[in-house]
C-alpha cells in the first residue's frame, strides 16, 4: 500500500480520488469506479506475472524490472511522465483535467476509464517498485506458477486497496475537503514528482546507453513542450498543424540515432608524451582538440570526422588519430594551443613523417579534412595558410 505514496503512483492516485469527490451526484456508483481501478491494478500485475514466467520458461534470465532494462522502454516512460506533467501543470489541459474526470467518473461509461487508470497506476509504479517488491516478487518467480501469479494478484490487490477502500465507504471520501480552487493549486503541485521522475529516468537511460541519447530524449522532450504551449495558444488549424508536428518530431527524435551499441572509437586520448613518441616513430598523427560546450567542434566532428570516408582514410595511411577533450581544464592541451597560437578550441593539427603540422580550418568539411591528410609533402605551408 505505501507504493501509493511514491513520486511515480501519488498524482495518479490523487486525481482520480478528487474526480471521484467532485461526482456528488453519483455516489453509488463510486463503489463501480473503485472495483473498475482496483480489476484493472491486479490484472496488470497477473499479466505481467503471465509475462515473466513465460519468458523464464524461454529460458531468459528476467525478474522484476526486467522492462527498465530497455532503453526504448525508459525513454517511452520519460516520456508518459513528462505528458502527465504537463497535463497535472495545466499545459495540456485536454489530457488531464480534474473537472473531466469527474465528469466521466460520474457517468456508467466512466469505469473504462477508471479501469484504465488503473493500468497506468501499475506501469508508472514500475520505476518505483524495486524497494517494496522486488525481494517478494523475485521469490515469487521460483514457485509454482499458480502460487506466482497468485502473489502478484495479492501485491496487485494490495496496490489498489486504499482506492477501493475509499469507494467503498462513501463516509470515507465525505471527509476529504470539499471540491474548490485548491485541487487546481494541488494538482498543478503534483506535477513536480512527476517531472522529479522524468530527470531520474533520463539519468537511467545516460547509464544504459550515452550523453547523446540522453540528449536526444531531452530535446524531445522540449519539442513536446513546445507543442503543448503551441496547442494551447492555437485557435487555428494552421498553429495546431504546426503544434502537431512538433509532437510527431519530438516523439521522433529520440529514434533517430542508430540502434545496437556505438561503433569502435578511431581515436585515442590525447596527451603530449603520446604525441611525441608518435612523431619520433615517423608515424602520421591527427589531432583533434574539442570540447563538449563547443558547438562549433561538435558540428565538425558529425559533418566531417565522423564520416566513413574518414576512418577509411585514417586505416589506409596508418594515421593515428589523438582526440583531446578540453571540456575541463587540462594543462597539455593548454599548452598545444598556446603553442600553434590559439587561446581556445577548435583546433585540428595533422603531423604528416618529418613536417610540421599542417593547421586546419576551425570550420571543417569532409574535403578539407581528406585533402589535409592526402595532400603531397610540399604543401604543409599551403594547407596552413587556409586556417
Amino acid at each position: 500500500m505505501i507504493l501509493n505514496l511514491m513520486p511515480c503512483v501519488f498524482p495518479v492516485l490523487s486525481i482520480k480520488v478528487m474526480s471521484l469527490t467532485s461526482a456528488h451526484a453519483h455516489r453509488h456508483r463510486v463503489a463501480s469506479h473503485g472495483l473498475a481501478y482496483a480489476t484493472g491494478v491486479v490484472l496488470s500485475f497477473v499479466a505481467i506475472a503471465v509475462l515473466l514466467l513465460v519468458l523464464r520458461r524461454a529460458g531468459e534470465a528476467v525478474g522484476w524490472g526486467f522492462q527498465l532494462q530497455s532503453p526504448g522502454f525508459v525513454t517511452a516512460l520519460a516520456y508518459l511522465f513528462f505528458l502527465m506533467a504537463l497535463g497535472f501543470g495545466g499545459q495540456l489541459p485536454l489530457l488531464i483535467n480534474p473537472g473531466r474526470l469527474g465528469g466521466s467518473a460520474a457517468r456508467s461509461n466512466g469505469l473504462g476509464a477508471s479501469f484504465l487508470t488503473g493500468v497506468l497506476a501499475t506501469v508508472v509504479a514500475s520505476p518505483c517498485s524495486a524497494p517494496f517488491m522486488g525481494t517478494a516478487l523475485g521469490v515469487a518467480l521460483t514457485l509454482p506458477p499458480a502460487i506466482t501469479l497468485g502473489v502478484f494478484a495479492a501485491l496487485g490487490f494490495g496496490m489498489a486497496l486504499p482506492f477501493l477502500v475509499l469507494t467503498a465507504l462513501p463516509g470515507l471520501l465525505r471527509r476529504l475537503p470539499r471540491p474548490g480552487p485548491w485541487m487546481e493549486t494541488f494538482r498543478q503541485l503534483l506535477a513536480f514528482p512527476l517531472y522529479a521522475t522524468v530527470l531520474w529516468l533520463l539519468w537511467v537511460l545516460g547509464r544504459q546507453t550515452d550523453i547523446d541519447r540522453v540528449l536526444a530524449a531531452a530535446f524531445g522532450l522540449l519539442l513536446v513542450a513546445l507543442a503543448a504551449w503551441l496547442a494551447g495558444r492555437s485557435r487555428r488549424v494552421p498553429g495546431r498543424v504546426v503544434a502537431a508536428a512538433l509532437l510527431v518530431a519530438g516523439l521522433g527524435l529520440p529514434l533517430a540515432l542508430p540502434a545496437g551499441a556505438p561503433a569502435e572509437r578511431p581515436w585515442e586520448p590525447y596527451n603530449a608524451a603520446r604525441l611525441e613518441a608518435l612523431r619520433s616513430a615517423g608515424a602520421p598523427v591527427f589531432v583533434n582538440l574539442t570540447a563538449d560546450w563547443c558547438i562549433t567542434c561538435l558540428a565538425n566532428e558529425r559533418m566531417a570526422l565522423a564520416s566513413d570516408r574518414f576512418r577509411a582514410t585514417l586505416k589506409q595511411r596508418g594515421i593515428h588519430y589523438l582526440k583531446g577533450d578540453w571540456t575541463r581544464y587540462d594543462p597539455e592541451i593548454t599548452a598545444l594551443l598556446n603553442a600553434h597560437g590559439r587561446s581556445g578550441v577548435p583546433l585540428y593539427l595533422y603531423f604528416p613523417p618529418g613536417e610540421p603540422a599542417r593547421i586546419l580550418p576551425q570550420l571543417l568539411t569532409e574535403t578539407i579534412v581528406l585533402s589535409a591528410l592526402t595532400a603531397p609533402p610540399g604543401v604543409a605551408a599551403a594547407m596552413s595558410g587556409i586556417r
